[in-house]
């Protein structure tokens, strides 16, 4: 808005949508008198020639969430479209997430047109939108010497810019991918520069562009009173030209959206469900079947949007177990002092933002022009900005709280159910959930520099990984969908050839949406109710053979047990010291992290026993071994003495026998060949709920066995203890030997291998299912399918569980979505029905079902009120598109 008060140009930002958002580098700019001149001539800058405009070469990863992705044969359209493209060397498009993910090399061709592909497909960026601030489209579009009308095109063609679009009152609105590649940050701020003339400024801002799911409510919206006026008129008795006059334009307005996805799929080689539903229309329209075309334009419309609203509701509800980082973060402007308490409320004050009248496009916010916190894409947050985290947020980044106290929610690293209270002072990391707050933090780290970054990525990547059965159903429908398309035509030509309409009816019914979605939706519903209890799987196919496993090998040091057994009786040889040999059996234990090592470190601790100097430490296949001053000497299991040539004197021995009887275990000093002294260290710090693993897992008709390279009798009395018999016990392995253990038990069994991730990650790989326990920080991903946190044994039932509930989720889905599509057929065929509405209605609501049962194992089985929230949301979302229909296209008054 220009105004002359001062001779000053102010331009109001007070709107509630838009948020201002501080530029990556501010910069303070004086303003400058205004000499007498029109207002363009205000925002006039140095025109430059508009060829030069900087085109970024390189090849880039980037990701976005998309709209509209309900359905993996949409996916599965959406990736063959952009398979046509040169820029995109390769492709990945997930109706679980929601997301695209390309590799793009910039030198064949932009951002923005793999977007607008994906756009005509019906899939626009699910990605807010920001303004350019202190520049005007009139201004820049002056400067490259091109008209406004065509400066959209120039912005688009920067690298990093997905859309841009200019608003009725002269803004730039562009969409920003989002990524922490410098390098194409680096590009995109350098483009903007070139075409604004100034370093690019962002705030946040809401378009009014209608987006494709808005056209299809708003014309679904349209179609309605129409079809309600049609009946009436045809239960009046009324058949005469006006209905097809009225009818024409309601289904072209109806169906507009769905007629724009149909072309632009068959443009790019793709026969969608729009395609098919586009041809039913048309067909019922040429026979005159008004009503029905109307009937199939509305569903389609409403049942496509509730079918995806539902799939957003799922994802929702998978959110939450280390999946993914926040795009935007809350960046706090430390100009201002700002002092939070829980249940503090943030609000922005009024800004003013004025323009200098020189040259060039400056902007200047005067004292107390910017809001306390402003919302700002996570790229444009630097290490030592600080930004608000508030309660039940995702957090964006690693941060040092400075301000505010508040519980974080570490189940989905840990395992641990109570969240952690965190004050000033205290580190949070990206990827957990803020419980209560606010904080305001000191930003340590961003995107892939954080603590969790590589846990997280593995994580979401797991997620999309489908099970062994889905590449099955994808096979199916691969022949499926052209067998139908092509034998509808059969069907026609050979037994109906007086009713084509019969072909329109098995397209539409034929779709296999439902039945793609059958297996995708409820594995990533029980990954993501798996990963908010801190446990993570890779992918459906580890869950899917989890489901049947009926053999479970439990390593008993670490999963079982602690792990951190304690020192029991030293017993010492004949004229030998007891501090001597505590110095010696620390001295060789100093590097070790073995549980008997921790131990005796723990206890010469506690004894003020200093080590003794041992050079040349080294593994071997008993234990360890060293040179102290002119001895060898070494610490090693005593049932390997006799092999290694070991004499051992009978007190010694005699010891050593006590201890297997005790179940305890034990280690031998030797030096230059002789046993000097024996430790003995107790195992009684068993895991609470390890006797309730045990009973449930045979309850669950699982077969159980214990595995472990401690004393046979050790290992027996510790079996008996927990309830099992002693032929389940299998002590003194070595990992190798476990290794062949498990192949020998896979060979007639479903296995699955339960260890601690590194010393039995050979054993972990050859099960059918390996389990390693431990943390997301300890825990090597690699050596696993499944990392579950450590101290609560029973959640590996509660896995078992879970995998089987998935599982038989599964096969509810394929069964209802098989026999709805079979009997839609059939029915068909049989001509128990002749209207394409019910078969769109049908085929809809099937979906809709699959997608709810699925979901309902993120959501602790309530399916029911994810439904009502998805029906209440698309009514909702329907008066927002009226709104925003109304805001950019009916002029107001006044």
């Amino acid at each position: 808005m220009v105004g002359s008060d001062e001779d000053e140009v102010f331009l109001s930002l007070e709107d509630d949508d838009l948020i201002a958002v501080p530029a990556a580098t501010t910069q303070e700019v004086t303003l400058a008198p205004q000499t007498e001149q029109g207002a363009d001539e205000a925002f006039a800058p140095e025109i430059v020639d508009s060829t030069f405009v900087e085109d970024a070469s390189g090849s880039f990863e980037v990701s976005w969430p998309l709209l509209g992705m309900d359905c993996p044969d949409c996916a599965s359209k959406a990736m063959g479209a952009l398979g046509h493209m040169k820029q995109v060397t390769k492709s990945k498009v997930s109706a679980t997430s929601g997301e695209v993910k390309i590799n793009i090399n910039l030198e064949e061709g932009t951002l923005s047109e793999v977007s607008a592909v994906l756009r005509s497909l019906g899939h626009a960026p699910d990605i807010d939108h920001h303004e350019m601030v202190g520049v005007r489209a009139k201004a820049v579009a002056q400067r490259n010497e091109v008209p406004v009308q065509k400066l959209e095109r120039v912005i688009r063609r920067q690298p990093g810019i997905l859309d841009a679009e200019i608003s009725d009152d002269d803004r730039i609105l562009v969409q920003l991918v989002a990524t922490n590649n410098k390098a194409l940050l680096e590009a995109r701020n350098r483009a903007l520069e070139n075409v604004l003339g100034m370093e690019p400024n962002f705030a946040a801002a809401k378009s009014n562009r209608v987006r494709p799911d808005q056209w299809r409510l708003i014309g679904g919206g349209i179609a309605f009173p129409v079809l309600i006026i049609i009946m009436l008129a045809e239960l009046l008795g009324y058949h005469g030209i006006l209905i097809p006059i009225l009818a024409i334009p309601g289904v072209a307005i109806g169906g507009i959206q769905m007629f724009k996805e149909a072309l632009a799929s068959l443009r790019n080689l793709q026969m969608g469900f729009q395609v098919l539903t586009s041809l039913a229309v048309i067909g019922a329209c040429v026979l005159g079947m008004w009503e029905e075309a109307l009937i199939v334009t509305i569903l389609v419309a409403f049942t496509i949007h509730l079918e995806g609203d539902a799939l957003v509701k799922a994802r929702q509800a998978m959110q939450g177990g280390l999946d993914r980082l926040p795009r935007t973060a809350r960046k706090v402007n430390q100009q201002q002092a700002i002092a939070l308490m829980p249940g503090t409320t943030i609000s922005a004050v009024p800004m003013g933002i004025s323009l200098p009248m020189t040259a060039g496009i400056g902007l200047a916010a005067g004292h107390n022009a910017r809001p306390e916190t402003e919302i700002v894409p996570i790229d444009l947050i630097r290490p030592g900005d600080k930004i608000e985290i508030r309660s039940g947020e995702l957090i964006p980044v690693d941060g040092k709280i400075v301000e505010g106290k508040g519980a974080l929610n570490k189940a989905p690293l840990t395992g641990e159910s109570v969240p952690v209270d965190v004050g000033e002072g205290d580190v949070i990391e990206a990827g957990l959930i803020l419980s209560k707050g606010p904080v305001v933090c000191e930003v340590l780290a961003v995107g892939d520099e954080t603590r969790l970054s590589g846990l997280i990525d593995a994580v979401h990547t797991f997620r999309d990984v489908p099970p062994r059965l889905h590449s099955s159903i994808e096979k199916f429908t691969a022949i499926w969908v052209p067998a139908v398309l092509f034998g509808a035509l059969a069907v026609w030509y050979f037994f109906f050839p007086d009713d084509w309409k019969i072909i329109l009816l098995l397209w539409v019914v034929s779709c296999p949406c439902a039945l793609l979605l059958a297996t995708p939706v409820p594995h990533a519903a029980a990954l993501s109710n798996a990963a908010q209890n801190g446990v993570i799987v890779r992918g459906g196919d580890a869950l899917e053979r989890m489901a049947h496993v009926n053999h479970i090998l439990l390593d008993k040091t670490g999963t079982l047990t602690s792990g951190r057994p304690t020192v029991g009786e030293i017993v010492l040889g004949k004229g030998r010291r007891k501090k001597a040999a505590l110095q010696i059996m620390m001295g060789l234990e100093s590097r070790s992290s073995h549980p008997y090592a921790l131990a005796m470190m723990e206890h010469c601790t506690s004894e003020e026993i200093e080590p003794a100097s041992i050079k040349e430490i080294n593994d071997i296949d008993a234990g360890v071994a060293g040179q102290h001053g002119n001895s060898e000497v070494a610490f090693i299991r005593p049932d390997k003495a006799d092999a290694m040539g070991i004499e051992v004197e009978a007190k010694l021995a005699e010891a050593f026998e006590r201890a297997k009887e005790a179940g305890h275990g034990a280690s031998l000093l030797v030096k230059d060949g002789k046993g000097i002294a024996l430790a003995s260290f107790v195992h009684d710090d068993t895991r609470d709920g390890t006797d309730a693993l045990i009973a449930s897992l045979k309850e669950r008709n699982v077969n159980i066995e214990i595995l472990s390279g401690d004393h046979q009798n050790a290992v027996s009395e510790f079996a008996r203890s927990v309830g099992l018999p002693e032929s389940s016990a299998h002590g003194g392995l070595s990992p190798e030997e476990k290794v062949q253990w498990v192949k020998a038990r896979s060979s007639s069994h479903v296995t699955m291998m339960v260890g601690d991730g590194f010393n039995d990650a050979a054993a972990l790989a050859v099960a059918d299912v390996g389990v390693a326990i431990g943390t997301g920080e300890s825990v090597n991903l690699e050596a696993a399918d499944v990392l579950v946190p450590g101290d609560d044994p029973r959640m590996i039932t509660e896995m078992i569980d879970l995998a089987r509930q998935a599982q038989r989720t599964l096969m509810q889905n394929l069964f209802f979505s098989v026999f709805i599509t079979v009997t839609l057929v059939f029915a068909v065929v049989q001509q128990w029905y002749d209207q394409l509405w019910v078969g769109v209605l049908v085929h809809e609501l099937s979906v809709v079902i699959v997608i709810l049962n699925g979901a309902r194992l993120a959501q602790n089985g309530q399916s029911m009120k994810l439904f009502k929230e998805t029906m209440k949301s698309m009514v909702e979302d329907t008066k927002i598109a009226f709104s925003t229909f109304g805001a950019r296209y009916l002029p107001t008054r006044g």
